[in-house]
């Protein structure tokens, strides 16, 4: 039984959290918003962030009104999880579950990224040109490019850019995310 609300939670806040932290992610990163992903994200989450503008601003191009919903959905979803697993928030210090939601934001935020190098990368090979095309390249360009001005083509067509990122994503989330993730989580609560 606590599995399959477990689950359930997770499918339901995952369903809010991951378009408002893509919406913010596509927006930080000057993606169109013009094409299928955009327009279902802004249909997805526009209910929360609309309103929100009207008190929540911007500063320096981060969306505060799409990133505090996200944040605060995280934190919610973290504490249902605690709840729906039996630990006891009572002695939970509130600043420890807003980091761990950070620290979770951060988590799916890489995998987000992750995610978009591998569609970028399948597509690249079957549909180039695809109405997804440009938001994947936003999305993924400004951590590709630095690793394609240091590593060469492979036989001149080869780009192992993608593969090479999502390498260090993967020892992102081993070593500093998993030790926030441990730190916080059983160290704080």
């Amino acid at each position: 039984m606590k599995n399959a609300l477990l689950f359930l939670c997770d499918t339901a806040f995952a369903l809010l959290v991951y378009p408002l932290l893509l919406r913010f992610w596509m927006q930080v990163l000057r993606a169109p918003f013009r094409n299928p992903l955009g327009e279902a994200l802004l249909a997805l989450t526009n209910w929360l962030v609309k309103p929100l503008r009207r008190i929540v601003p911007g500063w320096f191009g981060i969306d505060f009104a799409t990133l505090l919903p996200a944040l605060f959905l995280r934190w919610l979803w973290l504490v249902a999880e605690l709840a729906i697993g039996g630990l006891a928030l009572d002695g939970a210090v509130p600043g420890v579950l807003v980091a761990a939601a950070f620290v979770a934001l951060v988590k799916a935020s890489i995998y987000l990224l992750m995610v978009a190098v591998i569609v970028q990368a399948l597509l690249s090979w079957v549909a180039p040109h695809g109405p997804v095309a440009g938001v994947l390249n936003a999305i993924t360009f400004r951590f590709l490019r630095p690793i394609r001005n240091v590593v060469p083509l492979v036989g001149g067509q080869l780009d192992l850019s993608p593969l090479i990122l999502i390498v260090l994503c993967q020892l992102v989330l081993l070593l500093p995310v998993a030790w926030l993730e441990q730190a916080l989580l059983h160290g704080g609560a």
